[in-house]
């Protein structure tokens, strides 16, 4: 790797001026909001899904950085990075209590929940999951398939999956899903089969995680709860012979599961 010359410091260290500027402004907006939510209650859900859109952007920049010292250093940022990394995890903080971390429980669990910001539309909804999925990946991408958080982004991308699940009020979703005519068609097609994949990558994520990295029991019984998960929701949607093979493969995780409990126990 060549060394950065002192020009090539100084010409990054001008670029980033503008973006360091914008980051201190959006962290600026963060702990206004949570001192207004720390005084007033009122519309806190509301309030936390403008937290978590305020992160992504941070997040952006943050990488924004990290191209920019790729550009001119021909180097990683990883400081960036980790501030992208950290903010990220912020992000779906802010989701998650709106709407829980729970993976595998009924919809009636959830539902509570929901009313908080039952006047934001399915299409916000569904646009900042998107978001939220392309900032990871584009995280995820800049580390690089080497990198030490390899297998921290396992627990990174499944409760993105999980706040992408419980944002969705699946009482109406399943309702349009089923009906053509409905305005929201498309798009609870859409969202429900983005949910099935991220809840079907999950658990395959865990597993590997599990089999290649830490054997840790744990990592298995998140990775047969994501399976679960991914069961309800195709019984919700009709999908029973698909339900049914989840079903059929979450045995099987868990036998083998078991088997290497009694395994481990034995030797």
């Amino acid at each position: 790797m060549a060394k950065v010359t002192a020009e090539e410091r100084e010409l990054f260290n001008k670029r980033i001026v503008p973006y360091k500027e914008k980051i201190g402004k959006s962290l600026e907006k963060e702990k206004n909001i949570l001192n207004l939510i720390e005084k007033d209650s009122s519309g806190n859900a509301y309030k936390k899904l403008v937290l978590c859109d305020e992160m992504l952007y941070l997040a952006t920049l943050y990488m924004v950085i990290n191209g920019l010292s790729l550009k001119i250093m021909k180097v990683k940022n990883n400081d960036s990075l980790n501030d992208a990394r950290k903010t990220l995890y912020k992000a779906i903080i802010y989701l998650e209590e709106i709407v829980t971390n729970s993976i595998n429980v009924p919809f009636s669990d959830i539902e509570g929940h929901l009313t908080g910001i039952s006047n934001t539309p399915l299409e916000k909804r569904f646009f900042m999951i998107r978001k939220l999925g392309l900032c990871i990946d584009m995280l995820i991408e800049a580390f690089g398939d080497n990198s030490k958080w390899k297998w921290s982004f396992v627990e990174l991308c499944g409760r993105y999956a999980v706040v992408a699940k419980n944002l969705l009020d699946f009482k109406k979703a399943s309702q349009s899903y089923f009906d053509p005519r409905s305005p929201d068609y498309e798009l609870s097609v859409r969202y429900l089969r983005l949910i099935n994949r991220l809840l079907e990558d999950s658990a395959a994520a865990y597993r590997d995680r599990y089999e290649l990295s830490t054997r840790r029991l744990d990592d298995m019984r998140l990775a047969i709860n994501y399976l679960l998960a991914q069961r309800r929701l195709n019984i919700l949607i009709g999908k029973n012979d698909t339900a049914e093979d989840i079903k059929k493969k979450a045995v099987i995780w868990r036998d083998k599961m078991e088997a290497d409990q009694k395994a481990g126990t034995s030797n």
